[in-house]
């Protein structure tokens, strides 16, 4: 347990009493006190003073001193006040409460934090969730999404603390780090809210983390989930959200998982399929056979949703120039792009060959 969490409390009681009021641990060993030149003092004599009697105040030194909560052997701290007699004796209790209730309060936290690190990263039972979170008063059923922060590049622990103080509600929001590159959000959110909404929320921290750190990210947003034991789905989705958003939205750095579209469904494809569909598409040519230029006129004709005017335009062509290299393409394909049947064939061909190509970058 951080002695800073200790260290406020003494520090505002120590101000509101006329005495000293700090903490000991096991070994006697000084971790907080409204005045710091004590700490790092250590008081052997005590800690077995306390050891030996754990259930009543207990006076050394001049001093009084009230073991907290759960306090043994291997494990434990002291509330300790200057001064002897009823009045230190009546202090060092108030102490002791408002110590065991820090105490508690911190440890709870903690364990909220690992309970929802083990859902989301399937290292707890389903059924252990319903007992664990009961034993944690933790409710089950709120709407609650995952955000995946991702650092490219160099990574940079002060994301995480950034990251703490943006969300702040730490009952019902929680900053996990799931390794070196990737922080997990856990936040609950109204029901009805929307994905543009979420989007703007991925933004904003993307914006923070930029601007604050130069930390330079890609976010992944899940869907919201139910309950607790959804957590879990709504994380793997904002990690598909980032990989797919490294394929087909190479521009993009906030992914939301519901706006993924029909790459989803590719990226979730076996690879042997998709060879097979390629093969199937371009039965005359391959669609290696395309040069670059074919490509890119290929590329603005989809941009400007198949309008051979629009596209020439942009393109700086005639439009008959453009008509005729649709032409050849289709002669090339079999695949006449002005048809929207043979355009959407050819644009799902597109993104196969994309995800394909960089599953081969991936394995090389």
């Amino acid at each position: 347990m951080s002695s800073r969490i200790f260290q406020s409390v003494t520090e505002q009681l120590t101000a509101a009493s006329q005495a000293c009021v700090g903490v000991i641990d096991t070994e006697g060993n000084v971790i907080a006190a409204g005045d710091v030149s004590m700490i790092g003092e250590r008081w052997g004599e005590a800690a077995a003073a306390v050891a030996a009697m754990p259930e009543s105040p207990v006076s050394v030194d001049g001093r009084t001193f009230f073991a907290l909560k759960d306090w043994n052997p291997t494990f434990g701290f002291s509330a300790f006040v200057t001064g002897t007699g009823e009045q230190a004796e009546a202090l060092c209790r108030m102490a002791q409460v408002s110590l065991n209730f820090t105490k508690a309060y911190y440890e709870e936290k903690h364990d909220k934090g690992t309970f929802v690190k083990n859902i989301i990263t399937d290292n707890i039972l389903p059924g252990d969730i319903y007992i664990r979170a009961k034993e944690l008063h933790f409710p089950t059923e709120l709407p609650r999404v995952v955000f995946l922060v991702r650092q490219r590049g160099r990574a940079d622990v002060a994301v995480v603390e950034l990251l703490q103080s943006m969300f702040t509600d730490q009952q019902q929001d929680f900053v996990i780090s799931v390794n070196e590159t990737d922080v997990a959000i856990v936040r609950q959110v109204a029901p009805d809210t929307s994905g543009e909404e979420l989007t703007r929320i991925g933004k904003a921290i993307e914006e923070r983390l930029k601007s604050e750190l130069f930390a330079r990210t890609t976010i992944g947003i899940g869907t919201i989930s139910e309950h607790l034991r959804e957590l879990a789905d709504s994380y793997k989705e904002a990690q598909v959200a980032i990989e797919v958003g490294k394929v087909f939205d190479t521009e993009k750095t906030v992914l939301n998982y519901e706006n993924l579209g029909i790459g989803r469904l590719i990226y979730q494809l076996p690879t042997t399929l998709c060879e097979i569909f390629l093969s199937e598409v371009f039965k005359k040519n391959s669609i290696d056979s395309l040069d670059q230029e074919t490509l890119f006129t290929i590329n603005m004709f989809f941009e400007n949703s198949l309008n051979v005017s629009e596209t020439s335009r942009k393109l700086f062509v005639h439009r008959n120039t453009l008509v005729y290299r649709l032409e050849k393409i289709k002669k090339l394909t079999g695949l006449d792009l002005r048809e929207f049947d043979d355009a959407i064939i050819f644009k799902v061909a597109l993104m196969v060959k994309k995800y394909l190509a960089s599953r081969e970058s991936r394995m090389a």
